[in-house]
């Protein structure tokens, strides 16, 4: 592992509508960007709902573990909302390892990491830091 690698590439090639409207239940998350057109359409923000942040930051954090070899090995991170994801994007998570360092007897790597819609802007952009085994 060394400074510059790349992490493989993460892929979500059509964001659901449903899982937006079960997501909105299970968080009672009462704001109807997420499962009204209507509303999404009278705010001028398109034409389909709009997937919900921590949505979001899933994708991110599954790309990121996956890689480093699993949930327990995520020690941070931190990211930042820059734009919409909305219903039927394909979505990408890239991320470039930017450090490798000890720290308390334990090996880690800090990565700058993307969440882009493909063809779009990126939607989160953050870094993270993992165990390596």
């Amino acid at each position: 592992m060394r400074v510059g690698t790349e992490l493989p590439v993460w892929e979500v090639p059509s964001v659901s509508a449903e899982k937006m409207k079960t997501t909105a239940a299970l968080l009672a998350d009462p704001n109807p960007i997420h499962f009204d057109v209507e509303t999404v359409r009278a705010l001028g923000m398109g034409a389909r709902p709009i997937n919900q942040g921590p949505l979001n930051m899933g994708y991110v954090m599954n790309a990121v573990t996956a890689w480093a070899g699993g949930p327990e090995r995520l020690r941070r991170l931190r990211v930042r909302f820059r734009g919409p994801v909305q219903a039927g994007d394909h979505l990408r998570v890239r991320g470039t390892v930017t450090a490798v360092r000890e720290e308390d007897g334990m090996r880690l790597a800090d990565c700058d990491v993307v969440l882009e819609v493909v063809g779009g802007e990126p939607a989160v952009t953050g870094t993270a830091t993992v165990v390596l085994s």
